[in-house]
């Protein structure tokens, strides 16, 4: 499974992708560690967790995207992402993120997918807005969006 863009590949992380790809600008997160041990557990989330972004040009991790579990009752997942310093404000993260709403609706399991972000964080307000999101409100200095399929 991989997901291809102009200037990315996004693959769902796996502890093979991760030594595949491993640089050292890129930290891994505790979310990373702990959906790779959920992985094992139940090998039905590949997809729904963790997936890194791989720049084409050198072929290394500049970020993580992926969603908070598989989707709920209602059919809704939360997507979330993070683009290395060295990458950012160069349309990666906008270019990831459109690329995985895509598979996630296209799955035919997804009719919404939320996010949330802090309220300063005008780099992902951005994201969030070319993707054509909707800020549907706010709490605990984070502002709620979701999009409809």
């Amino acid at each position: 499974m991989e997901l291809q863009t102009q200037r990315l590949k996004i693959v769902p992380c796996t502890d093979e992708s991760l030594s595949m790809y491993a640089t050292k600008e890129f930290k891994m997160g505790s979310h990373i560690n702990n959906y790779l041990k959920k992985l094992t557990d139940e090998p039905s989330l590949l997809g729904w967790g963790v997936w890194l972004v791989i720049n084409k040009d050198d072929n290394t991790i500049i970020g993580d995207i992926g969603f908070k579990g598989k989707p709920d009752s209602e059919n809704i997942v939360e997507v979330g992402y993070g683009i290395v310093p060295a990458a950012q404000n160069k349309g990666f993260a906008t270019e990831a993120v459109n690329e995985i709403l895509k598979w996630a609706f296209s799955s035919g399991n997804v009719k919404k997918i939320v996010a949330e972000c802090l309220i300063d964080n005008i780099s992902s307000i951005k994201v969030l807005e070319k993707l054509n999101m909707k800020r549907i409100g706010s709490k605990d200095n984070m502002y709620l969006w979701q999009l409809s399929k």
